[in-house]
C-alpha cells in the first residue's frame, strides 16, 4: 500500500545572470523532489483520489492521458503499490500499432492496461454520456479525469503552499489541466497573485479553473508555448541546458521550462508588474526528457543535458 504522508517541499533560491540587474528575488518550490516517480503535482492530485477509491472499495482506476503522460505513470505506480488495477485511456488510436515509448512502457511495467482511442473520441472524455458508458463497462472502477483535475485533485494541490510562502508577492505555476493552479488560488494569502503559464493554447482552461476556485486574483498566459504541447525547439533546449548549468535545477521541456522562459522574458522587457518576490512551483515531469531527446536526435538536433 502506498501512503500519502503530509509533505512540505523546500524553496530554493535561484540567481540567474540575465536577471541580475533587476530587483527581483526568485525561488523555486521543489515539488519535483517529492518522489522519484510520483513527482510534483501528480502526488498532490492523486492523494485524495486514491484514498477515495480505496474507501469506496473500488478494484480498478481509469484515467486519461497522452503518450507522455506523467499523470498516468504516477497512477500506474500507485496502483501497483495499492493493489489496484489501472487502465489508461490514451489519446491517439494510431499509437496502438507503434512501439510503446518509454513513458507508456513504464506504465505497462507497473501493470497498467491501455485503451487507445481516436483524438475525436478523446475530446469526449469529460462528457457525462461518455463517462457513464465507461461506468457501465467497468462497473467497479473509480474514474479520475485527465491530469487528476477534479475537486479531490484540487484539494490535494491546496496543500502545496505553507506558512513560509506568505513572503512571496506572486506565485507562478505551469498550467495543463488546471488543477494545480486552482489549488494555489484557493490556498494563497489575500495579497498574493497567482500566475499560470499554459503549456498549450486552450481557450477553455480558464473556464475549468473558474469552476474550482474561490477568488479572482489570478491570470493565465498562453502566448509563448513553443508551438504547442510537448513541442520543443533549439531555443528551448538551449535555455533548459543553460538554466541547468546556472541553477542545478533541471526544468522539464513540456511545462516548467516554458513557464520560466516567459517569466524571464516578461521581467527583461519591463512587462512584470507583479512584485519582486517570486515563487515558482516546479511541478516535476522530467520523465519526458528521454523520449524528447530521442526525437531530437533523429532530427540531428541538440539534446537536453541531464
Amino acid at each position: 500500500m502506498f501512503y500519502f504522508d503530509d509533505i512540505e517541499s523546500l524553496n530554493q533560491e535561484i540567481n540567474l545572470p540575465s536577471l541580475k540587474k533587476y530587483n527581483v528575488n526568485i525561488f523555486v518550490k521543489r515539488e519535483d523532489l517529492i518522489h522519484p516517480i510520483i513527482s510534483g503535482n501528480k502526488f498532490r492530485k492523486l492523494k485524495y483520489n486514491i484514498e477515495k477509491a480505496i474507501k469506496d472499495k473500488k478494484d480498478e482506476i481509469i484515467s486519461f492521458g497522452g503518450a507522455y503522460s506523467n499523470h498516468l505513470l504516477a497512477l500506474a505506480f500507485i496502483g501497483k503499490l495499492s493493489n489496484l488495477k489501472t487502465i489508461g485511456i490514451i489519446r491517439g488510436e494510431e499509437l496502438k500499432q507503434k512501439k510503446l515509448n518509454s513513458t507508456l512502457k513504464r506504465c505497462k511495467d507497473f501493470g497498467m492496461k491501455f485503451i487507445f482511442i481516436s483524438r475525436n473520441e478523446y475530446k469526449k472524455r469529460n462528457e457525462i454520456k461518455y463517462i457513464n458508458s465507461l461506468k457501465v463497462k467497468f462497473r467497479n472502477a473509480f474514474i479520475v479525469p485527465e491530469g487528476g483535475t477534479n475537486y479531490l485533485g484540487v484539494k490535494g494541490c491546496e496543500e502545496i503552499l505553507n506558512k513560509e510562502d506568505s513572503f512571496f508577492d506572486v506565485i507562478c505555476c505551469p498550467v495543463g489541466s488546471g488543477g494545480t493552479i486552482s489549488g494555489l488560488i484557493n490556498s494563497k494569502n489575500n495579497f498574493q497573485k497567482i500566475l499560470g503559464f499554459s503549456a498549450l493554447k486552450d481557450s477553455k482552461i480558464k473556464n475549468v479553473i473558474t469552476k474550482f476556485v474561490n477568488n479572482n486574483d489570478w491570470k493565465v498566459f498562453d502566448d509563448m508555448f513553443f508551438g504547442g504541447y510537448s513541442k520543443v525547439d533549439y531555443e528551448l533546449v538551449n535555455f533548459i541546458n543553460k538554466t541547468y548549468d546556472q541553477t542545478g535545477i533541471l526544468f522539464d521541456p513540456i511545462y516548467n521550462s516554458k513557464m520560466l522562459f516567459q517569466i524571464i522574458y516578461m521581467i527583461s522587457n519591463d512587462k512584470w508588474p507583479y512584485g519582486k518576490n517570486i515563487l515558482l512551483i516546479n511541478t516535476g515531469g522530467i520523465q519526458s526528457i528521454d523520449e524528447i531527446n530521442l526525437r531530437l536526435k533523429k532530427k540531428g538536433c541538440v539534446t537536453i543535458n541531464h
